[in-house]
Order: structure tokens, then sequence, then C-alpha cells
């Protein structure tokens, strides 16, 4: 008999303040807003706010099903969103080797889902493969297209304050303007 499948939350902190970010893996600003999240949380607190990272794949990021396919695997290992976080931070710290020159050319015109599976495990260090063919894990995929469906999201990063979009924010911004724009 398997084990049912559990695909960790990727939620850090605990705090009454609640920021989603909804962001696609290989996107460059959806990267740099998922580097400064750590530094938020460590500036702030956990007891002051909780992070819920968001997947939104892209259909222009060509490989984004796949890559969120292998995030959302990767959270259901040992580690959990840990261990996803891992993946996340790996994927764009070498999101070249996922990205399409101008989203339609270039040498992954040739690379296959396997590839990019593989090419995960060599940066992260953590072996998807068995994860990403579990049936179940579609609910998961779903479930995060379908909550950014329901919340208006079109583009990545959007960021969402205490489920309200706040345009407001931006990848653009430093972690003490995300700071003062959440708590004053």
């Amino acid at each position: 008999m398997s084990t049912p499948l559990h695909p960790d939350p990727l939620e850090w902190g605990h705090g009454p303040k609640v920021l989603d970010v909804f962001v696609e893996p290989t996107c460059p600003f959806s990267v740099r807003a998922f580097n400064k999240l750590w530094d938020l949380l460590a500036s702030v607190g956990e007891d002051r706010i909780t992070i819920r990272v968001r997947l939104h794949s892209q259909p222009w990021h060509m490989f984004s099903g796949v890559i969120v396919r292998c995030i959302l695997a990767a959270s259901t290992l040992e580690g959990g969103r840990e261990t996803a976080r891992a993946v996340m931070t790996a994927i764009g710290a070498h999101r070249e080797e996922f990205e399409f020159t101008d989203h339609c050319s270039g040498p992954n015109m040739d690379a296959t889902p396997n590839d990019i599976i593989r090419r995960i495990e060599k940066y992260s260090g953590v072996a998807l493969a068995d994860a990403f063919a579990v049936p179940e894990l579609q609910k998961a995929i779903k479930w995060q297209c379908k909550y950014s469906r329901q919340n208006g999201i079109h583009v990545s990063p959007t960021f969402m304050v205490d489920g309200l979009i706040d345009p407001a924010m931006s990848s653009g911004d430093t972690v003490e303007a995300w700071e003062k724009h959440l708590f004053g």
C-alpha cells in the first residue's frame, strides 16, 4: 500500500500579516522577489509575518509546468518546504538553463522534460524523478493554478497582502521598502 502524497505548504513564518507572493520560477523578476523574501522574514520576524510562495506557471516560460511540478514534488520529500525552497533557489541561480531565448528559440529547443528534471536534480542535489512521476501530484499543481486564477493573478511576481492584491509592491523594491510598506 502506498503512502498518500502530502505536498508541504510553501509557507514561512506564522505572523498575522500574510504576504502571498505569486512567482514563476524562471521569471527574472520572480527570482529577484523570491530571493528577497528570506531577508524580509529575518528582518520583520517570523512572529509578525507569514510568507506564502504561490507557484504561478506562465506559458511563455516554456518549461514552466515541468519546473512547477518539480518544485511541488520536492515539497513532498524529506525536508518538505525547505527542500522545495532549495530547488527553487537552484532554478533561480541557473535560470538560463531552463529558459528559451526570447521565449521561442535557443538550445532548450532540443531539451526534453527529462533533461529539465535532470538539470534541476544536478543543480539542487535533490532526487526528484520519482516524486515527479506520482500521479496524485496533479492535485497540488491544479490547486496552485486555480488559486492564482481565482485571485485574478496574471503576471509574476504579484504580491497579495492580507488577501488583497497590492500593486504598490514590486520585485525592484528593496527589502526595507517592503517592510515599510507592510508595517508602516
